[in-house]
C-alpha cells in the first residue's frame, strides 16, 4: 500500500488552509497514494477569537474532505477539526476518515488534551476549550487496519497498545507538535510507538509559525514496525510518500512476537 503524509502551515485563513490541503491531496493522488494523511487542525490554526464556528461531522469541513476523497478516488484522513462539543464552551478535536467513495469510514475524538505549563516557554491549556473523547477508534482500510490518535495522544503508550490489541497494523498521528518539544521527542516517540506495537506509524505534522506565537516542528514521517524511519518530510509544506510492506510487518511480528508474548 502506498501512503502519503501531508505537511502544511495552516494559519488564520480557513479558506486558504482548505485550498492548500486540497492541493496537497491532489499531489498525493497524482503520486499514486492509496491513502493520504493531513495534520491536526488542518483547517485553522490561529487566534481563538477568529476561529471558525465548530461544526457537526457532516458540516462544511466533513463535506469538503468527503468530496475530495470521492473526486480523487483515494482514502483521506482529514487531520482534525473543531467539532461541535458537549456544551457551548467546549468543542471536540476530531479526526474524520473517508473512503474512496467519499463515505465517512471512521471518527475519532482526541482523548488526551494538551495542558502544559513550562515557565518562560509555553503555557497552553487545551482542556479550557476542548472536551476529551472517551473511546478508541480504528478502521479497516483495505489491507490494513488503521488505529487513530491525535498529537498529544502520542505521549500515552497505553492508547496505542489498545489499538494494537484491537488489530491495528498502522497507527496514525496527525499533529501540531510544538517546536521546543518536537526537536527532542517527536521522532523518538513515533519510533517507540512503532517498535512496541509492531506497527507502521504515519505522522503528519504542521510546520512553521502560526498565530499566536506558536511554532510547529513538522518533520512528518513514516516509521516501519522495526522503528526505522523510511520517509521524512523536509522543513517545508509538501507531500512525502512511502510504501507499506505488509509482508515485512508479518515477518517482524513472527520473528519477534512481543505482542503475542504480552502478559498484561
Amino acid at each position: 500500500m502506498r501512503v502519503a503524509v501531508c505537511q502544511l502551515n495552516a494559519r488564520d485563513d480557513r479558506a486558504e488552509n482548505l485550498k492548500a490541503a486540497r492541493n496537497l491531496l491532489q499531489r498525493a493522488a497524482d503520486g499514486g497514494a492509496d491513502i493520504a494523511v493531513l495534520p491536526e487542525y488542518v483547517d485553522y490554526l490561529g487566534r481563538a477569537h477568529t476561529a471558525p464556528a465548530p461544526e457537526s461531522v457532516d458540516g462544511e469541513f466533513g463535506t469538503f474532505f468527503a468530496d475530495a476523497a470521492r473526486e480523487l478516488g483515494m482514502w483521506v484522513h482529514a487531520g482534525s477539526f473543531h467539532e461541535t462539543g458537549p456544551d457551548p464552551e467546549h468543542t471536540y478535536n476530531t479526526t474524520l476518515v473517508f473512503d474512496r467513495s467519499g463515505a465517512l469510514a471512521a471518527t475519532y475524538r482526541k482523548i488526551h488534551l494538551y495542558d502544559v505549563e513550562i515557565p518562560g516557554r509555553v503555557s497552553y491549556r487545551e482542556s479550557a476549550t476542548v472536551a476529551p473523547g472517551d473511546a478508541t477508534s480504528s478502521v479497516d482500510v483495505e489491507r490494513i487496519r488503521l488505529g487513530l490518535s491525535i498529537c498529544y495522544d502520542l505521549r500515552f503508550p497505553e492508547l496505542y497498545r489498545q489499538l494494537a490489541i484491537e488489530g491495528a497494523t498502522v497507527l496514525v498521528v496527525p499533529a501540531a507538535f510544538m517546536l521546543h518539544t518536537g526537536r527532542d521527542h517527536w521522532e523518538v516517540l513515533l519510533r517507540a510507538r512503532a517498535i512496541e506495537n509492531q506497527c507502521y506509524v504515519l505522522a503528519a505534522g504542521q510546520i512553521g509559525n502560526h498565530d499566536p506565537d506558536r511554532t510547529c516542528f513538522g518533520r512528518s514521517m513514516v516509521v516501519d514496525p522495526w522503528g526505522t524511519v523510511i520517509a521524512q518530510a523536509p522543513d517545508i509544506p509538501g507531500v512525502t510518500f512511502a510504501e507499506l510492506d505488509l509482508e515485512r510487518l508479518a515477518e517482524i511480528r513472527e520473528a519477534l512476537p512481543s505482542l503475542a508474548n504480552r502478559r498484561l
